[in-house]
C-alpha cells in the first residue's frame, strides 16, 4: 500500500456521464501539511488533497470553500460548501478530502458519485513514482491522526486499494 507525498499534481474529475476535466492540485498529506491546509490563503489555484482524512473545519480561513469526501476507490461519497468558522462532520466511509474555492467543483461536474484520479506524473509532484495514481485530498485538518508519507510504485492504483 502506497501513499502520496506532499507536493503537486494533476486532479482528473470524471463526472457521471461527462467529460474528464484536469484541474491543477496540491497535495498535503504530511501531518503539518494536513493541518496548514488553506489556512491564510485568499484563494485557491485548483484543489487540495487531504490525505489521509475524513473531516475538516474552516476555522480561521477567510473564504468559503467546497469540500468533498472521497472513498478509498476515489469515488465521491458527498460534496458541501463550507463557511468559514465552521467544523464538519466526520464521514466514516471517507478517505481523503477534496477543498477548492466555493463554487469551483460544480464548475467541473464534481459531484456525489463522481470518479476522480490523481496523476503526479504530468503535476510535477514529489510523490510515488511510477505511472498516473489515483488519490483524494482533504481540507485544513482531519481526525485520522495518521500520517505516511513513504511513497511506492504503482499504475493507476489507490493508495488504499490493498485495504478492506
Amino acid at each position: 500500500m502506497g501513499r502520496w507525498r506532499d507536493g503537486f499534481g494533476v486532479l482528473v474529475v470524471k463526472p457521471e456521464g461527462g467529460e474528464a476535466r484536469r484541474v491543477p492540485l496540491e497535495i498535503a498529506s504530511s501531518y503539518r501539511a494536513r493541518t496548514k491546509g488553506l489556512l491564510g490563503r485568499d484563494a485557491v489555484e485548483g484543489a487540495l488533497l487531504l490525505t489521509p482524512a475524513n473531516s475538516v473545519h474552516t476555522f480561521r480561513m477567510r473564504i468559503p470553500i467546497d469540500v468533498a469526501y472521497l472513498d478509498r476507490r476515489l469515488r465521491v461519497i458527498a460534496v458541501r460548501t463550507m463557511r468559514p468558522g465552521r467544523l464538519g462532520l466526520p464521514r466514516v466511509r471517507a478517505r481523503h478530502v477534496l477543498e477548492a474555492e466555493a463554487g469551483a467543483m460544480a464548475g467541473w461536474g464534481l459531484t456525489a458519485g463522481a470518479q476522480v484520479e490523481v496523476d503526479t506524473e504530468s503535476g510535477g509532484a514529489s510523490g510515488p513514482t511510477g505511472a498516473a495514481r489515483s488519490a483524494g485530498a482533504s481540507g485544513s485538518s482531519d481526525s485520522s491522526g495518521s500520517s505516511d508519507s513513504s511513497g511506492s510504485s504503482g499504475s493507476s492504483a489507490s493508495p488504499d486499494s490493498s485495504a478492506s
